[in-house]
C-alpha cells in the first residue's frame, strides 16, 4: 500500500470505513472498556456503581438538603424535589457523554504513535473507539436514571425506547468534531487545554441544571444553537416525561450534523498525511 496515495474523503468512504473496521472498532472499544477497570476488585461492574452512587447523592442533597424544584417550582411544574436529581442527572448523561469525547478527542492520536507509524492501520476508526468507548457508559448511565425512575415512581416511560434515536444526531455531531480534533491535536497540542474549558463552559450554558422553558424568548433563540440543548430537552421528553420529541427539529439537527461528520471526516483524511512527520 502506497502511503502517499490521496486517501478517499467521500461520504459513502466514510461509511464503508465503518462497515469495513467495525469488528475492529469493538474490539479496541471492548479492550478500552476493560483496560479501565482493570487491576480493580469490582472490575466492570464500576461503570454501574459510579452513575449510580452519583444519582442517589443527587437524589439526597436536591430532595433532603435543599428541597429543589425544577424550574424553582413555576406553576404548573410537576417535577419537584427527589425528582429534580433525575432530571439533572438525564442532562448530565448527554453532557457527559459529550464532553468525554471532545476531551479525548485531541490526544487520540497523539496516545496512539505506533498505530501512526503502521500504513496499513486505518486511523480514522480511532475516534469511533473514543465514542464507542464514552456511549458504553453513557448506557450505563441511563440504565441507571431508568432504574431509579422504576423505583421511586413504580414505571419507566414508554418513550424511554427511542432515546436511541434522540441521541442518533449528536452522536453523528459528534464524530465529526471527533475527527476535526483529533487531527489539531497533532500539531496544535494546545487544543487539548482549550477543549476541556469548552466542556466546562457547556455544563453552565446548557439546559442541565434549568430547563430552557426557564430563560427569556431573546435567551432561548442564542441557547438553542448550543449543540447540547436540543438533544438535552428531547431527551428528558423521552426519558422522564413519557413525550413525543420534536421530529422536525431532529431531523433537521441530523441533517446538519451529517454534514459537519462528513466535513470532518473530509479534514482528517487530508490532513493525516503528515502526522508521520510530526509524531
Amino acid at each position: 500500500m502506497n502511503p502517499h496515495k490521496p486517501k478517499k474523503t467521500g461520504l459513502s468512504e466514510l461509511l464503508n470505513s465503518f462497515m469495513r473496521n467495525r469488528k475492529l472498532i469493538y474490539k479496541m472499544a471492548k479492550r478500552e472498556v476493560l483496560g479501565r477497570y482493570r487491576g480493580s476488585i469490582l472490575g466492570l461492574a464500576w461503570s454501574f456503581f459510579n452513575p449510580l452512587l452519583m444519582l442517589v447523592i443527587y437524589t439526597f442533597f436536591f430532595s433532603v438538603v435543599v428541597k429543589t424544584r425544577w424550574g424553582g417550582g413555576a406553576p404548573g411544574n410537576d417535577l419537584t424535589q427527589s425528582q429534580f436529581a433525575v432530571v439533572l442527572f438525564s442532562g448530565l448523561i448527554i453532557h457527559g457523554l459529550f464532553s468525554e469525547c471532545i476531551n479525548r478527542a485531541p490526544t487520540l492520536i497523539t496516545s496512539n504513535i505506533s498505530y501512526v507509524k503502521k500504513v496499513v492501520f486505518p486511523l480514522e476508526i480511532l475516534p469511533w473507539v473514543g465514542l464507542s468507548s464514552a456511549l458504553f457508559h453513557a448506557g450505563i448511565s441511563v440504565s441507571v436514571l431508568l432504574l431509579i425512575q422504576l423505583i421511586m415512581a413504580g414505571k419507566i416511560a414508554l418513550t424511554a425506547i427511542i432515546f436511541p434515536i434522540v441521541v442518533l444526531p449528536l452522536l453523528v455531531l459528534t464524530i465529526g468534531v471527533m475527527w476535526v480534533l483529533s487531527a489539531i491535536g497533532v500539531y496544535v497540542r494546545d487544543i487539548a487545554q482549550i477543549t476541556v474549558m469548552i466542556s466546562s463552559v457547556l455544563l453552565f450554558i446548557s439546559p442541565v441544571f434549568f430547563p430552557l422553558s426557564g430563560l427569556s424568548p431573546k435567551l432561548q433563540s442564542i441557547a438553542i444553537w448550543n449543540p447540547l440543548t436540543l438533544i438535552i430537552e428531547e431527551g428528558r421528553k423521552v426519558l422522564i416525561l413519557n413525550e413525543w420529541p420534536n421530529w422536525d427539529y431532529l431531523a433537521t439537527y441530523l441533517g446538519l450534523a451529517i454534514l459537519i461528520a462528513w466535513a470532518g471526516f473530509w479534514w482528517f483524511q487530508k490532513v493525516r498525511k503528515g502526522f508521520a512527520d510530526v509524531l
